[in-house]
């Protein structure tokens, strides 16, 4: 048997650091349209890729990123980004509390336009993007085990470089 690489799909390679960020708008659990432009030069833009509601991980960092919402929103403004709809992002944010918008990209163009799609399972890698006030992409994580929770002090640190 032969076994042939192949270069990976742009919308499964990470967004480069230096390079603009996509613009997007996407509706939040509100159903009111969240625009990347609306931030650029203004505040930097901290952008928060999960996989889907409700998974435990996933819960467990979500309900983090409101508990230290002041700590990450006096650096930038903050939005988390999953395949999951308005619906369920509502339902989810009701019962949990959660401060902050949750971004429905139901159909997949922001998690492939950031390379952060995962085909095999047809969701979005676990991974954060720091987005600068002249909007370009500063900085980039992607957690390489998804049910691992990404180190809330390490983005912390690099989103207050941005401020």
């Amino acid at each position: 048997m032969t076994t042939v690489a192949v270069a990976p799909a742009k919308e499964t390679t990470p967004i480069a650091v230096g390079t603009p960020a996509p613009e997007f708008t996407l509706p939040d659990q509100d159903k009111k349209d969240w625009k990347l432009s609306d931030y650029v030069g203004k505040k930097p833009v901290a952008l928060f890729f999960y996989p889907l509601d409700w998974s435990p991980t996933c819960t467990k960092e979500n309900a983090c990123f409101t508990n230290d919402y002041s700590k990450f929103s006096q650096w930038g403004e903050i939005a988390a980004i999953s395949i999951d709809s308005v619906w369920s992002h509502k339902a989810w944010q009701e019962k949990m509390n959660l401060k902050h918008r949750l971004l429905a990209d139901m159909h997949r163009a922001v998690t492939k336009a950031y390379g952060l799609y995962q085909p095999g399972a047809n969701i979005s890698q676990r991974a954060t993007v720091l987005i600068d006030k002249k909007g370009k992409v500063a900085w980039v994580k992607v957690e390489s085990d998804i049910t691992k929770e990404r180190d809330y002090n390490e983005v912390k640190a690099e989103l207050k470089k941005l401020a």
